[in-house]
């Protein structure tokens, strides 16, 4: 896909992977490059630049789309404990300007290679200046160049209620990233960084400017797995708040990856099973209706990995089981493993025209292997095998 987009006013190809990228007389497409690089260092990893990592799929509200996912600069003022761009770390630092970067991906929207893009930054100049970095360059692409696909603007931690608005207008969606589910967890993340003041502060007023705009963006956030000792218990907590509260859209979570020079370098990374997990529990919260409270957890506060969060809750509670599919509503369906919103909606729809039976489970969604011991049909166990039979 890329093998022809590799040239033009960009100004060269894309570096290989493990090339070393220097700051002075880097061209353009060097530079992006190397920002596209500490982007993705969001994620607590460090790697060398490489093709898959220039195109991120994401899922928009505009549907799935390539995005640019990169930073105006690598350069930081913080000294977050576990970032390759932490101020104390001995790297290589660049930027680019708001101009360069609406050019550059102009360029590379032309050519195909993407359709949105991610804008993020290290903090150089302080709160306001990186912030208003960000906004010219959303600016540029939708008032100089037309642009109308998806943008997601990272709101800086100390940017004023104005910019945090212009964002807001500009952006498909806007994030702030949380790091750490509370203060405490935090400190041991971000000591440079105020969870009240700066972070919350900020999801609150983009709560605030959205219901008073009438905006169609919406925010995210993501937080750090692993390095601060948190318990997943304490990051549902705070999930929680984000969509019932602050009605986030999304909240992500990135497992720890210890870099070389950070004073985090000697932990463990994280399993990324355990973020698989927070992800079903978060779904759980988010679109079936479950509290933090109502997911298993053990005395250290984490969610079992041997099995997934629903299919733990319904073995827990065996007073709410079996569930009649036949009579069962939209909020009783859900809490099956096996059965999601969408299978759940299936089957209403197809019971009110044609009624309901252990045949009909499979094609209308059911994954009947995890549902079959939580339900019944017309009052009958339903079984697998060759062909789904009653008994």
């Amino acid at each position: 896909m890329m093998q022809n987009q590799g040239r033009g006013h960009l100004g060269g190809r894309l570096p290989r992977p493990g090339r070393a990228l220097y700051n002075e007389n880097m061209s353009l497409f060097d530079r992006l490059a190397t920002l596209i690089d500490a982007a993705h260092d969001d994620k607590c990893s460090e790697k060398s630049f490489s093709l898959r990592q220039f195109v991120h799929m994401a899922q928009t509200p505009r549907g799935a789309c390539p995005i640019l996912k990169v930073a105006m600069t690598n350069a930081c003022e913080n000294n977050c404990y576990y970032c390759a761009l932490r101020r104390d770390r001995d790297a290589r630092r660049t930027r680019i300007t708001p101009d360069e970067m609406a050019r550059a991906f102009m360029e590379l929207r032309a050519n195909g290679v993407v359709e949105g893009i991610f804008l993020t930054s290290g903090l150089r100049g302080g709160a306001v200046r990186s912030m208003d970095d960000i906004l010219a360059t959303g600016e540029l692409l939708r008032k100089k160049y037309g642009f109308k696909g998806y943008i997601h603007l990272k709101i800086m931690p100390g940017a004023e209620e104005a910019q945090i608005e212009a964002a807001c207008r500009l952006a498909d969606r806007v994030s702030v990233n949380l790091e750490a589910p509370n203060p405490q967890r935090l400190s041991r993340l971000s000591p440079d960084k105020s969870f009240r003041e700066e972070l919350w502060r900020a999801i609150r007023e983009i709560k605030s400017i959205l219901e008073r705009t009438g905006s169609s963006s919406g925010q995210t956030t993501q937080m750090v797995v692993g390095a601060a000792g948190e318990s997943d218990r304490e990051i549902l907590a705070t999930t929680e708040k984000l969509y019932r509260v602050f009605g986030l859209k999304r909240v992500y979570y990135s497992p720890f990856r210890p870099v070389p020079g950070t004073p985090l370098e000697e932990l463990p990374p994280e399993n990324p099973r355990r973020t698989a997990r927070l992800y079903q529990a978060d779904f759980l919260i988010r679109d079936y209706g479950f509290s933090a409270d109502d997911l298993p957890v053990d005395d250290e506060g984490r969610l079992p990995q041997g099995t997934d969060p629903k299919m733990g809750w319904a073995r827990l509670h065996p007073e709410r089981f079996p569930i009649d599919i036949a009579k069962a509503d939209y909020h009783e369906l859900i809490l099956v493993p096996g059965i999601g919103p969408k299978t759940a909606k299936r089957i209403l729809r197809h019971r009110a025209r044609y009624g309901i039976s252990a045949a009909d489970l499979r094609g209308l969604g059911v994954i009947v292997k995890r549902a079959e011991r939580f339900i019944t049909v017309k009052g009958k166990k339903v079984r697998t095998g060759a062909a789904l039979s009653l008994f």
